[in-house]
């Protein structure tokens, strides 16, 4: 598997308008329902990739988004993990924070180094972005396909349940509140409310099998000649 290079993201933002001129991407941004398995089919879809059109190798990014954003803001991983648990700090807090601490940056800033650390990511290509607001960032791509992973509250609630051993009940709050709190985040990139017009395909993962969405990804990708 492809391991993304993110040291050369400074550089890639230099040819950013150069890269606009010839083709950007291929991208695939995956959006999820908490508690859909979009880290797997992530893994899954660039195995998929690489073993059929070797000359091109794809890779995923998560967590490496939120490494490559703290290291352009020169602060430690841990300053911002708080915005991508879709947290946010109270005027107060900023104040605090911004008194206490040499290098304090904004929720602001830190939300625009998230946007262009993805849209590099994305311009440079062969890459699966998973959730980060990335089918908002990376909408202006028309070599791209953006995916949003969706299943029952009770389907979801279950496999969360059973991955972390807590109750059902527990699950679906869990479940609900990150539903709410992605959505937000997803919005504040897309500058309105969001919709399912953002996604070009949205699966039901608890009607499909991985190895359908899988399928059905890689002929959606030939058929609109994002892969050959």
């Amino acid at each position: 598997m492809k391991t993304i290079d993110l040291s050369r993201y400074a550089h890639n933002r230099h040819k950013e308008k150069e890269r606009r001129k010839t083709s950007p991407g291929p991208v695939i941004t995956l959006s999820r329902e908490f508690g859909c398995p979009a880290k797997i089919l992530a893994r899954e879809f660039v195995e998929t990739l690489n073993k059929r059109i070797p000359k091109n190798k794809w890779g995923w990014v998560s967590k490496e988004i939120m490494e490559k954003s703290a290291k352009e803001l020169d602060v430690k991983p841990s300053e911002i993990k708080y915005v991508f648990n879709y947290e946010e700090k109270g005027l107060f807090d900023q104040i605090l924070a911004a008194q206490a601490k040499k290098y304090y940056q904004s929720d602001k800033k830190i939300r625009k180094s998230i946007s262009n650390v993805i849209k590099a990511i994305a311009i440079e290509g062969y890459v699966v972005i998973v959730g980060r607001g990335g089918a908002a960032i990376a909408k202006n791509i028309p070599n791209s396909l953006h995916i949003k992973l969706q299943a029952p509250i009770e389907w979801r609630a279950k496999s969360v349940s059973e991955k972390h051993n807590i109750s059902i009940e527990e699950a679906k709050k869990i479940c609900i509140d990150y539903d709410k709190k992605r959505k937000q985040f997803l919005d504040y990139y897309w500058g309105k409310p969001s919709d399912i017009t953002l996604f070009d395909v949205i699966y039901n993962c608890c009607k499909m099998s991985r190895e359908e969405i899988v399928e059905s990804v890689i002929l959606l990708l030939e058929m609109r000649k994002i892969i050959k």
